[in-house]
């Protein structure tokens, strides 16, 4: 599965310059480094995260970080999963408590290298470092009972598309992510041709 994983992340056409120079830093590091599916490697180690839609694709399920102070998007660690499709399902069902919850595409959706600034996480200090995060884009049901999971969030929620990105309190998520993943939809509705641009309320 790691050999699969690269040649994906080889395979995938990035969206614009962010995407370029992340993914050859990510092939690189996935090549060479150590550990990079778990966490034990402090430098950098591979993460999932997921833009979860509703089945009208016109809002997005986020979570109240508890480390960060915003609302973002669901996501975690590998811990050794080679899997990232699954790493992501497993983390929104986990962080949101939603049952009903699917791809809508096997695909890498999006691809991003994170900086994390040092915190304590269950009283012991984590250093800085990066996370070589691979997004997916998933459906979930809106009507399904919305859960916290209280040591890493305080808050479950669906947002409008903008107002997902608008939610956020991180700079350069607003600039370089969550608007990037809402264009990025805007393209696979039109792509195939679902519908109308949705208008939010």
């Amino acid at each position: 599965m790691a050999d699969e994983m690269i040649q994906k992340i080889r395979e995938y056409k990035p969206f614009n310059e962010q995407e370029e120079r992340d993914r050859e830093v990510l092939l690189r590091l996935l090549s060479g480094a150590e550990d990079v599916y778990s966490r034990e490697n402090l430098t950098a180690h591979m993460t999932a995260s997921a833009w979860v839609v509703n089945e009208a694709r016109d809002k997005v399920l986020m979570a109240y970080h508890n480390i960060y102070h915003s609302w973002s998007w669901l996501g975690g660690h590998a811990d050794g999963e080679r899997d990232l499709l699954a790493v992501a399902l497993r983390e929104v069902g986990e962080e949101s408590g939603v049952i009903h919850v699917r791809p809508l595409s096997e695909e890498i959706f999006s691809l991003e290298i994170l900086t994390v600034d040092g915190h304590e996480k269950r009283g012991k200090y984590v250093p800085s470092h990066l996370h070589l995060n691979l997004t997916y884009l998933l459906e979930a049901r809106e009507g399904d009972a919305l859960s916290m999971k209280a040591d890493e969030n305080s808050g479950v929620a669906w947002f409008g598309l903008e107002e997902a990105v608008k939610a956020s309190t991180e700079p350069w998520f607003k600039e370089r992510v969550y608007g990037k993943l809402n264009e990025k939809l805007r393209r696979w509705r039109a792509d195939r041709k679902i519908g109308p641009e949705p208008v939010e309320k």
